[in-house]
């Protein structure tokens, strides 16, 4: 039997620019003593806020070389906020542009990329007595909006 590859990037040439919107989030969970030295400004690399607010833009332009099928995307606006809660940081990132496709990816792309930058600044917190992360998790990444000029929000 013959194996054909269909692989390929999906052909966009002939769909309109339309402004684009895709937010994605996701938690990283932490110990309670690592969220405390966060709060109080004591991580030894500095506050992990920024540098990840960092990582997520560039994780968000550089998706295309990152995920095979994904097209190369000139983003309009990358932006990522963080929320620290009880027992999680909450990493959001909504990513802009006027495209022929979606901007899904560079949105989930950029959440990643923060949420672990976030783990590589408090990893020397986290780790037990045997170098291992028992509790600390990155989960729930997901798009959680997306919109296209012309149509309802999803």
């Amino acid at each position: 039997m013959e194996w054909k590859n269909n692989m390929g990037m999906i052909d966009v040439t002939e769909k309109p620019v339309v402004r684009r919107l895709a937010e994605a989030s996701g938690k990283i969970f932490l110990s309670p003593g690592t969220l405390k030295e966060i709060r109080e400004g004591r991580v030894r690399k500095g506050d992990p806020f920024p540098v990840a607010e960092v990582a997520a833009m560039n994780a968000a332009k550089q998706t295309h070389l990152l995920i095979p099928h994904c097209h190369q995307i000139p983003l309009d606006a990358v932006s990522a906020t963080f929320e620290m809660r009880a027992d999680h940081v909450k990493a959001t990132c909504a990513v802009k542009a006027r495209a022929r496709t979606g901007v899904e990816m560079e949105a989930i792309t950029g959440v990643t990329a923060a949420l672990n930058t976030i783990w590589d600044m408090v990893k020397y917190l986290e780790k037990n007595e045997q170098g291992q992360y028992p509790d600390t998790r990155i989960s729930d990444i997901r798009v959680v909006r997306k919109e296209k000029e012309g149509e309802k929000e999803r």
